[in-house]
């Protein structure tokens, strides 16, 4: 049985929200990088960099937080395409999240981007997960 790596990304987030912590260290794969790029991109976490302890590397995700109760950037996160059930979308077909207030993450033939992107490239993929 394999890791879900993008569901990690999304658990660890959540969890650190959930106590309140400026930053989540996670494995880095490629995935989990473009991942992280797209989310740095779009404003959901602060910062992110790379740490390697020995053999392994790790992304260390600086998440952003807003208001005096600092609630987080990432209202809703939620992982669709799962290694038991994968889910695939056509470029007309992909989907919005809130109207396009939040993000779709896709794994595409020609890299993982967002819902956007790929609309404007008119290429579809497998649906990763959605943010907002």
């Amino acid at each position: 049985m394999g890791n879900d790596t993008i569901a990690n990304i999304i658990t660890s987030i959540r969890n650190a929200d959930i106590v309140k912590k400026k930053t989540v260290r996670i494995i880095a794969t490629n995935t989990t990088k473009n991942v992280v790029r797209i989310l740095l991109q779009e404003g959901f976490i602060e910062d992110a960099r790379e740490h390697r302890e020995g053999q392994k590397s790790f992304s260390v995700l600086t998440l952003r937080y807003r208001g005096r109760k600092e609630k987080t950037y990432i209202t809703t996160s939620k992982r669709t395409s799962k290694p038991g059930l994968r889910i695939y979308s056509n470029s007309q077909k992909v989907p919005k999240v809130l109207g396009g207030m939040g993000v779709v993450i896709l794994s595409t033939s020609q890299g993982i981007m967002t819902d956007r992107e790929a609309r404007r490239r008119r290429i579809g993929g497998e649906i990763l997960c959605y943010v907002r």
